[in-house]
């Protein structure tokens, strides 16, 4: 009887001596609302940057200003060149293949050391600028301003006239598809068997970074089109799994893009470096460069790889959810 009244005596005293500690819902309910605001905030700009990123790609793919080449510079030279004097008694001798002229020798030492470093001067003038026979062999191919995309490669509007007139007679097509398939180009028949050889193993090579370039932008904007749509879903049933694959799968589209858009500047530059260079060289005075439509790519792909980002760290903001388990009091050493 007594041990059961100091047992109920111990057992007030502990009691009233740890009280209970009220839990504070008000803080933990505010910061659940960050968390879950902070969420939403990063789910929707990351699907708004991967939309603006599939719009650009699919801009860059259905234009045609990668490449550009703008040939009216070269033509005017050509057309300077082909007009001059050809009545009987004119001989025409370029200033260019002129020789050197020679200083006098009673100069004394300093002229000849300025001389020297002028003479290499107007060398190097004189070099500047190609000599008859390579105008006249460069003069032979027709060089014409041309915007090259993906599929087609086609004359700039307005750039030559002569072309353009040829265009409006229907003589010439104003775009050319490009060719996704081998076909063997018409080279000269004095070829030697070496350079012949050559030429086809570096025309199977082009085509190959053409392929590779053409069929990994498309399995960029494939796959960013499909994580946009999962990232759609997670984010209306606000399923983070969801959105982190959406985020994976938006990095491995701008990886694919990334692959792309090298092969094409690999392409170009394969193309611009064949050998031999008088038949696939370009002269100098043929300014040429990469238009807005290879702009509009990379900035695609920066907007993919910003929008992978912020949809993978997205669900780590999700607050953890923590099982509350009751467990009982010790009550005179026993549970």
């Amino acid at each position: 009887m007594l041990s059961s009244i100091s047992t109920s005596n111990t057992d007030n005293s502990i009691q009233e001596q740890s009280p209970v500690v009220p839990w504070n819902h008000h803080g933990t309910e505010e910061r659940h609302t960050w968390d879950m605001a902070a969420l939403r905030t990063l789910t929707v700009a990351g699907l708004f940057l991967a939309f603006c990123a599939l719009g650009l790609i699919a801009v860059a793919i259905s234009t045609d200003n990668w490449y550009e080449t703008d040939a009216r510079r070269h033509r005017e030279r050509c057309k300077n060149y082909s007009n001059k004097r050809n009545d009987p008694g004119y001989i025409y001798i370029s200033n260019i293949n002129l020789p050197l002229r020679m200083l006098p020798k009673e100069k004394n030492v300093e002229t000849k050391h300025f001389s020297v470093g002028g003479e290499a001067l107007v060398r190097a003038k004189r070099h500047f600028l190609p000599p008859a026979p390579a105008m006249e062999s460069l003069c032979s191919r027709q060089f014409n301003s041309t915007i090259t995309g993906l599929w087609r490669k086609c004359h700039r509007d307005g750039f030559d006239l002569e072309t353009e007139d040829l265009i409006f007679k229907g003589l010439v097509p104003r775009c050319t598809q490009i060719k996704y398939y081998y076909s063997s180009s018409a080279l000269p028949r004095n070829l030697p068997v070496n350079l012949t050889k050559t030429i086809r193993q570096d025309e199977w090579h082009a085509l190959h970074l053409q392929r590779m370039t053409a069929s990994f932008i498309g399995m960029a904007i494939a796959i960013i089109l499909f994580g946009w749509i999962i990232g759609v879903l997670g984010c209306c049933k606000e399923h983070d799994l969801m959105q982190y694959v959406a985020g994976l799968l938006f990095l491995m589209g701008g990886t694919c893009c990334i692959i792309s858009l090298c092969t094409c500047v690999a392409g170009i530059n394969f193309e611009l470096s064949r050998y031999p260079r008088y038949m696939f060289g370009i002269p100098e005075d043929i300014s040429h460069g990469y238009g807005w439509s290879m702009f509009c790519a990379w900035g695609g792909l920066g907007l993919t790889l910003l929008a992978g980002f912020l949809c993978t760290l997205a669900p780590s903001l999700y607050p953890p959810q923590s099982i509350v388990v009751h467990k009982p009091r010790q009550e005179n050493g026993c549970v």
